[in-house]
């Protein structure tokens, strides 16, 4: 008492006093004899004392795995409606583990006060309610002593701390962590180790909806307030260090990598429950009434465009967290997929309707696919885009599926999500038909297992009929699926400070490739050692004035060819030798053909004037950030009439995607040079970080394609004859038309005879033949070898590659 009394004497005018106690001894001490004492009550009747204080770390669980344990009716351990009955009831109100055999082996001893008195809560620590609103008598040789110090209901009680680690089971035991440098450390009863974001959260919900309640924390009639002051309750711990720099800055902080599993909730303060979300976007839309109560999960952030549509907003986070949603009794119930059986069916329960009482049907294999690629963002990486992919071992189809998902995700969970639609996607394949009386209390939604004598399976209930005997069609699950695994796999860490430098712009004058932009205006791909977040581009005017063309947002993807790269033809497969590139920033995926041949994984090679345009099918990473492409498309979007010979290694790549901007030039620019100056755009105009550079665009979107099959033909009396067929930048995919579209204001060519590098003649056509006469030879003085090119005439940039052909006579 002389500390308390001490504090009281404070020079500070008031404040309160306290003294917080572990959760296991506020509420006094029990020897080993069986005898009772609240020996702390001196403490907390002190009028020094202003709050009865404890670090509460009190368990709210007691879950282990499989299916049989003593909780598992409640269904899960995220199950609110669980965990909040925990509060006041279970391990420490309810009932003990008398040792640790009895634990592992759920032998619950029930608490009870065996005297006259029954005071069941003088042994019950969870009891809070019951502490605070009673006398308190020691218990001492089975005898009931004089009342102690305690006034009931005199003072408030307050959490100093409460929480709990973020690791699988955290609710078990609140109380421990993982520390590799703590002689403490432990993981909680029957916990598997991984980082678990959501038992955290369901912990804290729990706490605070049962002390919200006033049924639960009744009023004071002395010092008019709640049993529990809620505004006094502490969550631990909230770190002052700053996230996400903390945890993910290790050279500076070394207890960082303890952050994932640990009680931090900085960091993750800001996460929403996943039900909270669903049931804001249906209440949104109008859409009541819903059940949300068996969904769970954490929503970290999402990117909610203002064109999204509640219906997208619902299956972008029913498709992430395994979630389906059916209508029962005219509510709209939406449900965390665990692969659970409700009811358990043989042949006897089935109805027999005609074809059978069981109908079974397997997709074919073809429809698998073989790899699943998931876009997200990074978790503490400054939310980058990343991307999850998982590949089943023995696939033998080469078909990818994939989504972006709008997101903020651990690597792991994302990794797990791409492996669950992976296994889901094969075992989907399964589907089946059968009915049911209506007496089954089986519906849509519900998860069965059945055995028809042919081995057990487990189906989820996708339909069903309401009249009559009720037909079932359901898809073949597997309940490991949904099993949770390790999320954190310390991948994702916000970048450090560092002052924006200089850039690396690259300049291509490419060729028309979606079809929609304007065709005659340049792209700009810019890369740099440390990404400013944002880039702006200028056009110099006079000596010392700059105008704002664009901003670039992206870093482009660019690399380096570290082998050289052949002429091939064009309009097929290129399986020549792999061409291997370093690239700089980014990755390189492989694609199936069909995705191939819709535009996937384009990139543009080349030495910073002409670029050829080129797809790949196949990427291997063969060394860190280098890849080998196979399976080519070589000369796309009509560059095959600028292919070179080969392009050497340490020729430039850069991957043609969204993270291009275009450069705002006016037409009547096109062929004259002009100056500009690039550099972040948070810094100024003239500062060192800025980079000047010349470029000139000829508008290569308005290049006319070069002519294809160029054939030359022998006519009577030595004249040749010349045809050719017209290509099209653009419009030319449809199949329905006989021929391309010209796609110029005319259509015209340019024919040249050439000997050597002189040419002989030059003719100017409104159509793809000619005719070089015998007279026309001999006038140009052709003689018996010569060549013949010819090319479409653009009115904008002139002609177009041209396609020659070689005349020997």
């Amino acid at each position: 008492m002389t500390l308390s009394g001490e504090r009281g004497t404070s020079a500070i005018s008031r404040f309160v006093q306290q003294s917080p106690a572990d959760w296991s001894e506020y509420f006094g001490y029990i020897t080993d004899q069986g005898d009772r004492f609240f020996h702390l009550d001196p403490l907390w009747a002190d009028a020094n004392i202003d709050a009865v204080a404890i670090d509460n770390y009190m368990p709210l669980s007691d879950w282990r795995d499989g299916t049989e344990h003593a909780d598992a009716g409640w269904g899960s351990i995220y199950n609110l409606d669980y965990l909040t009955a925990n509060v006041a009831g279970g391990e420490g109100y309810d009932w003990f583990y008398a040792s640790a055999l009895d634990r592992d082996q759920q032998r619950r001893t029930p608490i009870r006060d065996e005297s006259v008195w029954q005071e069941d809560w003088i042994w019950r620590y969870k009891d809070i309610r019951g502490w605070w609103e009673n006398d308190h008598h020691d218990r001492v040789g089975g005898v009931r002593l004089d009342k102690t110090a305690w006034e009931p209901r005199s003072k408030p009680i307050w959490f100093t701390e409460y929480g709990c680690a973020a690791i699988d089971r955290g609710t078990n035991q609140p109380n421990v962590f993982l520390d590799p440098k703590s002689s403490e450390s432990r993981a909680p009863y029957f916990s598997r180790g991984w980082r678990d974001d959501t038992v955290q959260m369901q912990y804290v919900r729990a706490v605070n909806r049962y002390w919200s309640d006033p049924a639960h924390n009744p009023q004071s009639e002395f010092y008019q307030g709640p049993m529990v002051d809620l505004t006094r309750a502490h969550l631990w711990a909230w770190d002052a260090r700053p996230y996400p720099w903390f945890p993910g800055n290790a050279t500076l902080w070394s207890d960082g990598a303890n952050w994932a599993r640990g009680h931090w909730v900085t960091g993750r303060a800001t996460a929403q429950p996943l039900d909270a979300v669903i049931a804001e976007i249906c209440a949104r839309a109008g859409l009541t009434p819903v059940d949300v109560s068996r969904v769970y999960g954490v929503v970290r952030g999402m990117a909610v465009p203002s064109t999204d549509s509640p219906r997208a907003m619902l299956q972008a986070l029913m498709l992430a967290f395994g979630i389906d949603a059916v209508e029962r009794d005219g509510t709209l119930r939406f449900v965390t997929r665990d692969g659970r059986a409700v009811a358990r069916l043989g042949a006897d329960n089935l109805v027999r309707a005609d074809g059978g009482d069981l109908t079974r049907i397997r997709a074919p294999q073809a429809d698998d696919a073989g790899r699943v690629r998931l876009g997200y963002v990074a978790e503490g990486g400054d939310f980058d885009l990343r991307t999850a992919e998982a590949v089943f071992p023995d696939a033998s189809s080469a078909r990818a599926a994939g989504s972006d998902l709008p997101l903020v995700l651990p690597e792991g969970e994302a990794r797990l999500i791409a492996e669950r639609w992976l296994t889901e996607a094969r075992v989907v394949r399964d589907s089946a038909r059968f009915a049911l009386p209506p007496s089954s209390g089986v519906g849509a939604g519900d998860v069965v297992e059945l055995d028809t004598g042919a081995g057990a399976s487990v189906w989820r209930i996708d339909r069903t009929t309401l009249s009559g005997p009720r037909e079932m069609e359901a898809t073949r699950v597997e309940p490991g699926v949904y099993g949770h695994g390790e999320t954190d796999l310390g991948g994702s860490q916000a970048a450090g400070y560092t002052a924006p430098g200089p850039v690396q712009p690259v300049f291509l004058d490419l060729p028309l490739i979606p079809g929609t932009e304007v065709a005659h205006a340049p792209w700009l791909a810019v890369s740099a050692r440390a990404w400013p977040g944002a880039v702006a581009l200028h056009r110099r005017e006079g000596s010392d004035q700059f105008v704002l063309n664009t901003l670039v947002a992206q870093r482009a993807f660019i690399g380096v060819t570290a082998t050289p790269l052949v002429a091939a033809p064009a309009g097929r497969w290129d399986n020549g030798p792999a061409l291997r590139v370093r690239m700089m920033r980014g990755v390189l995926q492989s694609a199936s053909p069909q995705d191939v041949l819709g535009g996937a994984n384009r990139l543009a090679i080349g030495l910073g004037e002409d670029w050829e345009v080129f797809q790949f099918a196949e990427a291997e990473m063969v060394a860190p950030d280098t890849y080998a492409l196979r399976r080519r498309l070589r000369g796309q979007q009509g560059t095959d009439g600028i292919m070179p010979l080969d392009w050497p290694a340490g020729a430039l790549v850069v991957v043609l995607d969204g993270r291009l901007a275009r450069i705002d030039l006016p037409r009547d620019a096109l062929g004259g040079e002009r100056a500009y100056r690039i550099g972040p755009a948070s810094r100024p105009i003239d500062d060192a970080s800025q980079r000047d550079f010349v470029a000139t665009a000829q508008g290569v979107g308005l290049r006319p394609y070069r002519p294809a099959h160029l054939r030359l033909h022998a006519l009577a009396g030595g004249d040749l004859a010349a045809a050719w067929v017209r290509r099209t930048r653009e419009g030319g995919d449809a199949w329905g038309s006989a021929e391309v579209p010209v796609a110029e204001a005319y259509e015209r060519y340019m024919l040249r005879v050439r000997l050597g590098g002189e040419v002989l003649r030059e003719e100017v056509l409104d159509n793809p033949a000619f005719i070089y006469t015998a007279a026309m030879q001999a006038t140009d003085g052709a003689g018996a070898a010569f060549a013949v090119e010819v090319a479409q005439v653009s009115d904008v940039v002139g002609p177009g590659p041209f396609a020659r052909a070689e005349v020997l006579l």
